[in-house]
C-alpha cells in the first residue's frame, strides 16, 4: 500500500539518481518499491519509529532513526546526489529538517519536496523565500505536490535549539523542553491540562506515560509523587529527545523509550496515563488508540488503572468498556473527556 505522497514520488522517479536520501518518508510500501530500483543507492532518515521499523522490514538499505541527523553514522564524508524531503506537519519542523541536511548536501545535490495539499505544502514557495531559498513546482497529482528546492547548500538553515517552556496547571508550575514536530510544541494542550487535574490518585508504583510528547504529564506525576517508577514512551525521536531534556531540566529520573505502540521490556504497570493520538500523519486513524487500550489491559497489574483524555466525539468509552468491563468519566470540559478504567 502506498500513500499519495509516495505514489507521486514514484511517478517522478526519473528525477532521482545516484545516492538518494529520503527524509521523513511515510509508513507505507515505498521502501519495498524503491528497492527494485537497482541503480539507486538508498538511505532513509526518520524521526518516526513506525517508519523506521517499516523500512527495516522492507529494505536492506540503511535507515537512521534519531531526533537529529548524525552524518558521521549515516554517510561519513558523503554527499548525497538526491534528497527527497516529505513535507512535515509544521513549518517549524520543515526548517528543523532542512537544517539537518547541511552536512550531507552540496551544490550538486538535487533536493525535492513532496507533500499533501492539506498539509501546508501549497505555501512552500512563499515559505522558501522567507528562508532565502527557491521552490519550483514540478508536478501535481494525487492531491499532492512535487517541488524542487534550490539554494540550501549556499544558505544552510539553522536548527532551532531545544527550547524551554513553562505552564501552570493544577496548582503546579511545570517546566518542559520541546523540539519542533513534538505534539503541541511549546505549550500545554487543553486536553492534557484537564487530564492532569484528575491524576491525584497516582502516588506509587510503576507508571507509564504513553505517547508522552515532551513529558509534561510525566514531570507533573514526578512532582506529585517522587517515589513512583516512571516510564515514558513515544513513537517520535523528537519527543524522546524532548522528554529526556525535560527530566534533566527538572532533575528527575524516568526511563524514556522510543516505541511503535506499547513499549517492550518493561514491568507490569500500576497505572497507565495517556493523551493518545488519533492521527497518523494528516489522516484520522483510530487504530493506534484502539490498540493501545487493548494492549494496556495486558500491561497492567490486577487492580491497575488506565486513565486517558480524548475528544468527546471519539468512541473511547465503548472501547474501554469492551476491554476492561468498566469505564468512568472523571471530567468533561471544553470538548474533552477524561476516562478511567480499572483492570479486575
Amino acid at each position: 500500500m502506498l500513500t499519495p505522497q509516495s505514489q507521486l514520488l514514484l511517478r517522478n522517479i526519473g528525477d532521482l539518481s545516484g545516492a538518494v536520501l529520503l527524509v521523513e518518508p511515510m509508513a507505507d510500501d515505498l521502501a519495498r518499491e524503491l528497492s527494485r530500483e537497482s541503480d539507486l543507492q538508498l538511505c532513509c532518515y526518520t524521526t518516526d519509529k513506525t517508519v523506521a521499523n517499516n523500512w527495516q522490514q522492507q529494505s536492506q538499505a540503511p535507515c537512521y532513526f534519531a531526533a537529529e541527523l548524525d552524518a558521521k553514522h549515516l554517510a561519513p564524508g558523503k554527499k548525497f546526489d538526491t534528497v527527497v524531503l516529505f513535507y512535515p506537519k509544521s513549518k517549524e519542523q520543515l526548517a528543523f529538517s532542512l537544517a539537518q541536511l547541511t552536512p550531507v548536501i552540496d551544490n550538486n545535490t538535487q533536493l525535492y519536496l513532496v507533500g499533501d495539499n492539506k498539509g501546508g505544502i501549497k505555501s512552500l514557495v512563499a515559505h522558501a523565500e522567507k528562508l532565502g531559498l527557491h521552490a519550483h513546482k514540478l508536478d501535481n497529482a494525487k492531491h499532492c505536490l512535487w517541488f524542487a528546492l534550490t539554494g540550501l547548500a549556499d544558505k544552510p538553515q539553522q536548527a532551532q535549539p531545544m527550547a524551554q517552556f513553562k505552564a501552570e496547571v493544577a496548582g503546579k508550575t511545570l517546566q518542559f523542553c520541546s523540539l519542533p514536530g513534538v505534539f503541541n510544541h511549546g505549550k500545554l494542550d487543553v486536553g492534557s491540562a484537564i487530564l492532569l487535574e484528575q491524576l491525584g490518585f497516582i502516588q506509587q508504583g510503576n507508571v507509564l506515560d504513553f505517547a508522552c510528547g515532551a513529558s509534561v504529564i510525566g514531570t507533573f506525576l514526578l512532582q506529585q509523587a517522587p517515589g513512583i517508577k516512571l516510564y515514558c514512551s513515544d513513537v517520535s525521536a523528537l519527543a524522546v529527545a524532548s522528554s529526556k531534556a525535560t527530566f534533566a531540566l527538572n532533575q528527575q529520573q524516568a526511563q524514556v523509550i522510543a516505541a511503535d505502540g506499547m513499549p517492550d521490556g518493561t514491568p507490569l504497570f500500576n497505572h497507565i496515563v495517556s493523551n493518545p493520538p488519533f492521527h497518523t500523519g494528516l489522516k484520522t486513524d483510530y487504530s493506534v488508540a484502539e490498540k493501545f487500550i487493548r494492549d494496556s489491559q495486558q500491561k497492567l497489574i490486577s487492580g491497575g488503572t488506565l486513565t486517558l483524555v480524548a475528544n468527546a466525539h471519539l468512541p473511547y468509552a465503548e472501547w474501554l468498556k469492551s476491554t476492561f468491563g468498566n469505564v468512568k468519566e472523571l471530567a468533561r470540559r471544553n470538548g474533552f473527556v477524561v476516562y478511567h478504567s480499572r483492570k479486575n
